[in-house]
């Protein structure tokens, strides 16, 4: 069997459709769709069924998907083996993490690896939503939860903290916060309800159900701007809040929300040298800002004080 087609058959068997399978793989959907014919007519069987839904695997399909991950796997392994020269690690890394945490930890520091492994290409998904670890979207995800099922592995990298976060001048005009009862007076930045992608994000009511944004994006770094030009107050991770220049932390005791993130590879993709290399690199990393992930890095005293006199 052509290793080839099987790739096309893999990416239209985890994306269920033509063109996001075509992304996967960097052609165009008529490519895909004619290799997938070469390929039944190969096997002489089908391998799909179209849906509503999308492209479903019949059973012979999903039989062939077993053996094909594990050629997969196979395929991977000869190319970090024999694929570069000696010692030196290369290859594609895909990264599916969430907005905040990509722009504002990854994309910062990720030089320091690609100094070191320039060889190496980064792709870094950094979006609302994470991209699907088990289907092979992704090689490393850094999301919200961990996984409830899959052929993954899965491990929390790090905790964080989310707090209350407002410039001086919205609370001059509305008044300073003295209990969380005074942000009912209170502009408030947040996501839009029918766009929140985990129940993770749902901070405002877990401060108090009576509580409404009226300001909403889906983009947290939007939000972290909003806060920043006096739009509102919001809640913000601490390793964005505590880096706005102008933003004083609002309540820090009465409104401290903790989260984590949590490291998903597929298990197949975990022993792949260049992956367990980029792990150990952010495992390095996140220890090394532990105070910045957890809000306990030095901020204005005096601005927090009078924020909530």
């Amino acid at each position: 069997m052509d290793w080839d087609d099987v790739r096309y058959f893999l990416a239209l068997a985890r994306a269920h459709r033509l063109g996001p399978a075509a992304k996967l793989l960097g052609q165009d959907a008529t490519t895909v769709s004619r290799r997938l014919q070469r390929l039944e007519r190969r096997l002489q069987t089908t391998l799909f069924e179209q849906t509503v839904a999308g492209y479903a695997l019949t059973e012979r399909g999903a039989a062939l998907l077993e053996h094909a991950e594990t050629m997969e796997a196979s395929a991977l392994g000869i190319q970090e083996v024999v694929g570069t020269d000696a010692g030196v690690l290369a290859g594609p890394i895909r990264l599916s993490v969430s907005e905040g945490f990509g722009s504002r930890i990854l994309a910062p520091r990720l030089a320091a690896f690609t100094n070191q492994h320039p060889r190496i290409a980064i792709d870094l998904i950094a979006s609302t939503g994470f991209l699907n670890p088990s289907r092979r979207e992704a090689d490393i995800a850094v999301m919200l939860a961990r996984p409830k099922s899959g052929p993954l592995v899965a491990r929390k990298l790090t905790d964080y903290h989310l707090g209350l976060y407002a410039h001086p001048d919205h609370l001059a005009r509305s008044g300073p916060i003295a209990t969380t009862a005074d942000l009912m007076r209170h502009r408030l930045i947040g996501y839009v309800p029918d766009m929140i992608y985990a129940p993770e994000l749902r901070y405002l009511a877990e401060i108090d159900g009576r509580l409404d944004a009226s300001i909403r994006s889906s983009s947290i770094v939007a939000q972290a701007e909003l806060i920043a030009a006096g739009a509102g107050c919001g809640i913000l991770p601490c390793f964005i809040g505590d880096g706005v220049p102008g933003l004083v932390r609002v309540l820090p005791k009465a409104v401290d929300i903790q989260r984590s993130f949590w490291l998903v590879v597929h298990r197949d993709v975990r022993r792949i040298a260049r992956i367990d290399r980029f792990i150990a690199w952010l495992d390095a990393t996140i220890g090394a800002l532990k105070p910045l992930m957890l809000g306990t890095t030095p901020v204005d005293a005096g601005a927090q004080i009078a924020a909530t006199e």
